[in-house]
């Protein structure tokens, strides 16, 4: 097998099914409590098919962008994974609105706890992404495992002192966030930079996505877990330093970091985001004229747990037993549909960090 000849064919293929997993599952955090089921059943199919199988050809099954072509060079995923999910989470977020009572109440995580769980795990496992993509447990596999680690780390201190200067609170949430980001730059790099340049990759991220994350308040598009701001932001500083920063004494199969590597890096991620947001934008008006897409404002407000599932995520214990919020409404004599006042949402001061 050219691509990996000194690992299993099967290995490789559920390897490389990794990646074609996380990407549209990474669009969904944009779209968050917006969207039918069945719609993003459709959605899933045919933008895995459509978006992220063309562009992670062109850049790593030997395409027009990858290796002996172009020669832009991605190691485990800044424009096939990041960017192409970020960019289509941002055509989704437009296509389908904002959600009920934004931008009029307060959307705070209600379990910070989860999210330093959540976090740590995404940390973790990133090392396998991009360590992994060496594709060996050699020089280059540890060289990349370092870098992730560096980039990661430099990033959470690139997210907290903007947020402490400008909020007058470093958040828990805002350290967890900025590592994300930092683990998103660091990935088209991991393979092909030194580590002191990793650590620039990390700040850089930290900074510019806390910022990008911080301008969405101003622009007032609904994207529930910050993935455009993350991803796709995160995604393209990591793609355009790994063309300055790149060094072929790390990766003899790359390239070292110049104004022309710079220049393909450039082209690479202009194509994954005008490609990737286009056809995105098409996917979507075939899915919502064929099952649709939006949620009703009934359903919205039940919540889809329920509305699209009928189950909920918590329940609540009385001494008749554990109910739920279907068990409870019926109990009270009401449809578990019908329409209800949104929960109390926690306010926060204007203009502080949630």
């Amino acid at each position: 097998m050219a691509l990996a000849p000194t690992v299993p064919a099967g290995s490789f293929m559920l390897f490389q099914l990794m990646f074609a997993i996380i990407t549209p599952a990474l669009i969904t955090g944009a779209f968050a409590e917006r969207m039918k089921f069945s719609g993003y059943l459709l959605f899933l199919v045919l933008w895995s098919i459509l978006v992220y199988s063309p562009v992670a050809h062109w850049v790593w099954g030997g395409g027009f962008l990858g290796a002996g072509h172009l020669g832009a060079i991605d190691f485990a995923g800044g424009t096939v994974v990041h960017i192409n999910a970020g960019v289509a989470a941002l055509a989704t977020i437009i296509y389908l609105g904002k959600r009920r009572g934004f931008g009029k109440e307060a959307f705070v995580p209600h379990n910070v706890p989860m999210v330093v769980l959540g976090g740590a795990i995404l940390w973790f496992g990133w090392f396998g992404f991009n360590a992994g993509s060496a594709l060996s447990a050699g020089p280059l596999a540890s060289s990349a495992f370092v870098a992730t680690q560096l980039g990661a780390a430099a990033a959470v201190l690139g997210w907290i002192i903007p947020e402490w200067i400008r909020h007058g609170k470093a958040t828990t949430v805002g350290a967890v966030t900025g590592a994300v980001a930092g683990l998103v730059a660091i990935t088209p790099a991991s393979g092909y930079v030194e580590p002191w340049a990793a650590i620039v990759i990390g700040l850089a991220a930290g900074v510019i996505c806390f910022f990008a994350v911080d301008f969405k308040s101003r622009i007032g598009y609904d994207d529930s877990l910050d993935v455009v701001g993350v991803h796709m932001v995160g995604g393209i500083i990591g793609a355009l330093l790994t063309g300055v920063f790149a060094s072929i004494a790390i990766n003899p199969a790359g390239a070292n970091g110049s104004i022309g590597q710079l220049g393909k890096q450039v082209v690479a991620v202009a194509v994954t985001l005008v490609y990737s947001f286009v056809v995105t934008m098409v996917i979507l008006k075939i899915a919502d004229v064929t099952v649709g897409l939006r949620v009703s404002d009934e359903e919205e407000v039940t919540e889809l747990d329920l509305s699209q599932h009928s189950e909920v995520g918590y329940s609540f214990t009385d001494r008749g037993g554990s109910l739920g919020h279907a068990e409870m409404s019926q109990q009270q004599g009401q449809s578990p549909l019908s329409e209800q006042p949104p929960e109390e949402i926690i306010k926060v001061p204007e203009g502080s960090s949630p």
